[in-house]
């Protein structure tokens, strides 16, 4: 192996397949986009599964809600599992196991097995973490976040794509005299559950943990692993702000993935179909948005350091903020849907932004980091689940758009106390260095 292509790349090439890290990429943000479109294939298939067995709203919520409470602790489980065994087997196995609730499904015949399906398809939202340190490790630090935040938002488009063809599916199988349309949604999750197992092979076969070599062929990571990285990264303030920014941008993502196509079918009397095709222009904002997120900080970071990044993260969370509050006095369908693009928008670059700070919060335990902070992610979603579960959707997105202006602000503040730590750190090794020399 020579000295080029076992380095973190410091150019992102989207249309080169050469070398380990580009085929890493390339096959890192598709099998997210596979994870995200079977994380929430349900989704937009929740008109017939609610009418099938009988749910009422407050069931539909607690299933939404089961959906992302086990992803946060499968986040942080995977995150420090991903520091000590690598990327490529945690991520393999993740998929495989993944795969099975996603096809099963189908076999649920009351709220209750509904419900515990739905729980155990949640813990595929772990492989935003698996992404995350896997473009971290094949990247330079000068394009960490464009890596990062181009993998997130070409993964997260699999929200968008499950919410236009997910019905089709289900619409197709019936089309085709295969079932009926009330048991359509079930033999429709089997797909999904399917390109799990396809990408669970490929991910084995073509990924390395790092450009040097997995885990196992490079004995100097051995010290590495036996170091807790979990309780370094839980030790670090910063990690906690970003966590709780990441609630406030990812957490609202996954929760109108989860709402919109059943919010636009029962209060605007959608068809399915055209229920999930508005519901799927909020997915898609994310071949574009995530990744502008990430570039816009790399180049913000370059010429302003780590507090144009903060200063960046905190921006965008308090027009996300204004935005909700705006969709949720919208009224009409054609005010609310550009509305829903802008705060999209806004919030889809902060999931960005936040991934473009996380690896240099704590180089030693980049996987534990981006667990906790992904996790926070579904933290938020989890409490704005129950939010939406206790009140009506506009009420609801005006208290959600002001919650996430308080985060704004927080961040806002903290940036300095941030800067401040990340500059001690940088002395403090810089001196090690010295000494080492010496």
């Amino acid at each position: 192996m020579n000295t080029i292509t076992s380095q973190p790349l410091e150019k992102l090439n989207i249309f080169s397949l050469k070398g380990v890290q580009m085929k890493t990429f390339h096959i890192t943000w598709l099998t997210f986009f596979f994870c995200f479109f079977a994380w929430f294939g349900i989704a937009p298939l929740m008109p017939l599964v609610g009418e099938q067995l009988h749910l009422t709203k407050g069931q539909k919520g607690n299933a939404a809600i089961a959906a992302v409470s086990a992803t946060i602790i499968a986040r942080l489980i995977v995150g420090r599992l991903t520091d000590k065994y690598g990327p490529r087997k945690v991520y393999t196995w993740l998929l495989v196991l993944c795969s099975f609730p996603v096809m099963f499904i189908g076999l649920a015949n009351s709220y209750t097995s509904f419900l515990l399906f739905r729980l155990g398809i949640g813990v595929i939202g772990a492989s935003f973490v698996l992404t995350q340190f896997h473009t971290s490790v094949m990247f330079a630090p000068n394009i960490k976040g464009t890596a990062n935040a181009v993998a997130g938002g070409w993964g997260n488009t699999g929200g968008g794509a499950t919410q236009l063809i997910m019905p089709l599916i289900a619409a197709g199988l019936v089309g085709a005299g295969w079932v009926g349309k009330a048991d359509s949604w079930r033999y429709a999750m089997i797909i999904p559950g399917v390109l799990l197992l396809v990408m669970a092979r490929l991910y084995w076969k073509y990924t390395k943990d790092t450009p040097a070599g997995n885990f196992e062929e490079l004995p100097q990571k051995t010290n590495a692993k036996k170091e807790n990285t979990f309780l370094l990264a839980a030790k670090d303030y910063r990690t906690w702000i970003l966590t709780a920014a990441y609630a406030a941008c990812f957490g609202v993502e996954i929760t109108v993935d989860n709402f919109a196509a059943t919010f636009f079918h029962d209060d605007y009397k959608a068809t399915l179909i055209m229920a999930g095709l508005l519901a799927s222009i909020f997915g898609w904002i994310n071949i574009f948005a995530r990744a502008l997120g990430g570039i816009v900080s790399d180049k913000v970071g370059k010429r302003f350091g780590f507090n144009g990044k903060v200063l960046l993260l905190a921006i965008l969370l308090l027009l996300e903020g204004v935005g909700i509050i705006l969709f949720s006095k919208s009224g009409g369908l054609a005010v609310a849907i550009f509305m829903m693009f802008f705060f999209g928008l806004c919030l889809k670059m902060a999931n960005g932004a936040t991934y473009s700070i996380v690896p240099f919060v704590n180089a030693k335990a980049v996987g534990s980091v981006a667990g906790i902070v992904g996790a926070g992610g579904n933290v938020g979603a989890m409490l704005i689940g129950f939010l939406f579960k206790s009140m009506d959707y506009d009420t609801a997105f005006l208290y959600l758009g002001i919650i996430v202006l308080g985060v704004g602000v927080v961040v806002l503040i903290v940036r300095l106390s941030m800067v401040k730590t990340l500059k001690r750190e940088a002395i403090i090794i810089q001196d090690e260095m010295v000494e080492m020399r010496a």
